[in-house]
């Protein structure tokens, strides 16, 4: 594939090197400026995407290295978010379960875009690498789904129709000044598309007084609002988590009851989408699929550092040509391998490992990356 998603492609997030985990430390103590701690992020930035280009890969992120989590950085340098303290919920891993609290936005002032979040970032990954470099940022959903209507303040939004807009107002000024950057692969990462397939997450929403039917559409209008002045030039795809936290998750459940939406109404060019056990169901949710889209198939698993058997991964991308054209997919990990900045519990050489695999993997099914 020669525009992205790329046929052997990542989520975007690296296992954070001890060196800017330590300086990170130190800049929380005080210990260094905010200048010193980027200049680590920087040497950390050149490291990692050499790491991308040295593979081979042709779509080349960050790592995520300048962010705690993968929502919050970026959602918290938008006028009227606000952090707050985390709220409590079980995670499940191969060996139990562990308690998260990961952050939680509130809203408590008119969203507004005040300055360019990702431009400068984007401008120096784009000097480290000669490959396409693709920025990463939370969906906008990520500001609703937990807290819902609880979450923005009634004297800041009595219509919550008037926060969607502002919402994708900001969304639209961040992604028109990435493309007069010259950013031309964006990838939204939501989680909330992928909850609406937990029959918990969905009772859950219920009981904050969502309907977990329309979501899925609310959510597409939403996200088509925030993206539809991207230039032509830029590819958008979005990836849908289901919780990636020291090698847990949080939700579980197929596609099926947002697929239709998913496919069909969302207009982004590719997806890429968690297959990596059976708590992501089959494949027959990609008979929506049209013609012109992308699917990345999640098929290898960032939480485990075991590699998968090449067998294995074929025979079930062959399964899943039974419902879309092998030519419209692609492979890549299930997640990043640091959705924050904890890791998975993997090693360097698990995450190099599992995306030389992906690699050849492709080479013998597609005969090119």
């Amino acid at each position: 594939m020669k525009t992205p998603p790329f046929r052997a492609d990542h989520v975007g997030s690296f296992l954070r090197p001890k060196e800017l985990m330590d300086a990170r430390a130190k800049f929380r103590d005080g210990g260094i400026s905010a200048a010193d701690l980027r200049a680590v992020e920087d040497e950390a930035i050149r490291g990692i995407a050499k790491f991308q280009e040295d593979l081979g890969l042709k779509g080349i992120t960050d790592g995520e290295f300048r962010r705690r989590y993968f929502h919050v950085d970026f959602l918290v340098q938008l006028d009227g978010v606000v952090e707050e303290g985390g709220m409590s919920k079980k995670f499940k891993s191969a060996t139990g379960e562990l308690d998260f609290a990961p952050p939680v936005m509130k809203i408590n002032d008119k969203i507004r875009h005040a300055k360019p979040i990702e431009v400068e970032n984007f401008k120096f990954l784009k000097s480290v690498t000669s490959q396409t470099p693709k920025v990463t940022i939370p969906s906008p959903t990520m500001l609703h789904f937990r807290g819902g209507r609880n979450a923005v303040d009634q004297k800041a939004y009595p219509d919550m129709d008037e926060f969607y807009a502002d919402v994708a107002k900001a969304y639209r000024q961040e992604i028109e000044a990435l493309g007069a950057a010259g950013c031309t692969y964006l990838q939204l990462d939501d989680t909330n598309l992928a909850y609406l397939c937990d029959p918990q997450q969905r009772a859950a929403a219920k009981d904050r007084g969502e309907d977990p039917d329309e979501l899925p559409r609310m959510y597409a209008r939403w996200i088509n609002e925030s993206i539809k002045t991207r230039p032509d030039n830029m590819r958008v795809a979005i990836h849908l988590c289901r919780g990636n936290f020291k090698s847990s998750w949080a939700a579980e459940g197929g596609y099926e009851p947002v697929a239709e939406v998913l496919f069909n109404e969302l207009d982004v060019d590719g997806y890429f989408l968690e297959y990596d056990d059976d708590r992501s169901g089959d494949f027959r949710p990609l008979r929506f699929v049209p013609k012109d889209k992308t699917v990345v198939l999640g098929l290898v698993s960032s939480k485990l550092g075991e590699l998968e058997s090449k067998d294995d991964i074929k025979r079930r991308i062959n399964e899943a040509a039974e419902f879309m054209p092998l030519d419209q997919m692609a492979l890549s990990p299930q997640c990043g391998f640091s959705s924050t900045e904890h890791g998975n519990d993997i090693m360097v050489e698990h995450q190099a490992a599992k995306m030389r695999f992906i690699i050849d993997v492709v080479r013998d099914v597609w005969g090119d990356f």
